[in-house]
Formats: C-alpha cells, sequence, structure tokens
C-alpha cells in the first residue's frame, strides 16, 4: 500500500512537471503550422493546419531565412569543433592530473573552477574585447574559442573524477610492462574512459549549439553567425512572421535532440561515473 501511495505521489509530481515542460513545445509547433491569419487567434489547435512555413523555411523564401541553410550549418560547424577541441582539451588535462598526477594540476584545475563563480554574461564583454585584441572578431573562431574556455572547466572536473575510479592497478601493469605514458594514455586510458568522454562531447556541443550571447557579440556578419542569430534577426521587424520563426525554431530544435536520443545511454553512464565526487 505504501508503495502504491509513493507511486501515486510520484505522478502527481511528475504530471505537472512534463507538461510544463511539453507547453512550449506544443506552442512552438501549433504556430509553425498555423497560417498568419490564425496563428494570433488564441486556439489551442489551428482550423486549417498547414505546412506551408515548413516549404518557405525549406526553399529559403522570406527575407530573413535568405541564409537559412547556411546558418544551419554554421551552427554545426562551430558545435561540432567547440565538442571536439573541448574533448582533446579535457581529456588530456584530466589524465594529467588524475594519473600522472602533475604538480600544481589540482590547484589550476580548481581556479578553472572558480571561474563559475562569475556568470557566463559578465565574461562576454572582457571576452570580447580579448577577442578583438587577437584580430579574432566575426570570425568563427571566436566564438568556438569562446565556447571552450566556457565549457572546459567543468569537461575537466567529470573526466576528472571519472578518472579517478579506475583501478591504478592497470597503470601499475602496463609500466611494469614498459608502457610509456602516451602508450597509457592511448592504450589504457582512453578505451576505458569512452561514455564519459561521449558525455562530455555531447556537453559541449549543445552548449555551443544553443549559445546566443556570445555568438551576438562576436560575430556580425549574417553569412557567419549560427543560426541561433540568425532567427533573432525576426525580432526586428514590427510584424515578424511568427508562424515562419516557430518553423525554423522547431527544425532547429531537431538536431540536438536527435544526438541526445541517439547517445542517451552513453550519457547516463558518463554521467553516472563522473558524477560522485572521490
Amino acid at each position: 500500500m505504501k508503495k502504491v501511495l509513493d507511486e501515486g505521489k510520484l505522478i502527481l509530481i511528475a504530471i505537472p512537471v512534463l507538461i510544463w515542460t511539453l507547453l512550449p513545445i506544443y506552442h512552438l509547433f501549433v504556430l509553425s503550422i498555423s497560417n498568419q491569419e490564425s496563428m494570433l487567434a488564441g486556439k489551442l489547435w489551428p482550423d486549417q493546419p498547414t505546412l506551408q512555413n515548413f516549404q518557405i523555411v525549406f526553399k529559403q523564401q522570406h527575407y530573413y531565412l535568405h541564409n537559412f541553410w547556411l546558418q544551419m550549418f554554421n551552427s554545426f560547424f562551430i558545435a561540432v569543433a567547440t565538442g571536439l577541441i573541448t574533448l582533446f582539451v579535457a581529456t588530456f588535462a584530466a589524465f594529467a592530473i588524475a594519473r600522472l598526477k602533475v604538480k600544481g594540476g589540482r590547484t589550476i584545475m580548481n581556479l578553472a573552477l572558480a571561474t563559475y563563480l562569475i556568470p557566463a554574461a559578465f565574461l562576454a564583454i572582457p571576452m570580447y574585447k580579448a577577442m578583438g585584441s587577437y584580430g579574432l572578431l566575426n570570425t568563427q573562431a571566436s566564438l568556438i574559442l569562446a565556447m571552450v574556455a566556457l565549457a572546459s572547466p567543468y569537461a575537466i572536473w567529470v573526466l576528472k573524477q571519472a578518472s579517478d575510479k579506475l583501478p591504478k592497478e592497470l597503470d601499475e601493469a602496463a609500466v611494469m610492462d614498459g608502457a610509456t605514458s602516451l602508450q597509457l594514455f592511448r592504450l589504457v586510458y582512453l578505451p576505458l574512459m569512452k561514455p564519459s568522454m561521449v558525455v562530455i562531447g555531447i556537453y559541449a556541443l549543445l552548449l555551443a549549439w544553443n549559445e546566443y550571447l556570445y555568438a551576438f557579440l562576436l560575430l556580425s556578419s549574417e553569412k557567419a553567425v549560427p543560426l541561433a542569430v540568425g532567427l533573432g534577426l525576426f525580432l526586428s521587424a514590427d510584424d515578424a512572421p511568427w508562424n515562419l520563426l516557430m518553423a525554423a525554431g522547431l527544425l532547429y530544435a531537431i538536431p540536438p535532440a536527435v544526438i541526445y536520443y541517439g547517445f542517451r545511454k552513453n550519457m547516463v553512464g558518463g554521467l553516472t561515473s563522473g558524477a560522485v565526487k572521490s
């Protein structure tokens, strides 16, 4: 009986949370299949649903959508590059700190984590000044480097926690067999760290995919910005075509959902392995 009551309480909590989470997505979908006349009617379902908005988006048949596919590609490029570079930096750093016990490594990691005490929005202007000093403004490299800087501290921390859980006897056995540090990294460390590395790669990728503020500040060319900033241009119009914006937004939301669904098993395992501080 107690188990049934506990499950009932859990359901009572889960249902409102689920509705609250799905409600914006539902409105996004309803507006994306509404025509210009009916989208502001306030109905829960349009009288005449249409896919014409998606057709306009696919064919880039609106002024604000002329660079839709190019900006979608920019989003992919920036997100994938951020994910790969963050993974490269964090994996080597975690290996050096956790397995090679590099002197001062823990201090550096803690200092890097301390940067999270400052909200990322407050770092945007200093980042803008730094990129300007190095001549990187209005290049996608500036946004990629900024995203790597924001993602790396957490990535190193998670991978370091996961590294601590690996049996140290494996390292000792490999060293006794004559393995160098690089062989230890490549043949022992990397295969065991794959689940956590998948999590960190996806985390950094999604961070860059969803970024707006830094992309808006660091990039100004319509052909260089990611789609998130490109869709923001809709808001500059007095009579913005919200139905087209919602259709484009729905398409923009599909890739991260597919990525998360495809790697969901790795996400659970990787998050669990790096979730507890040892």
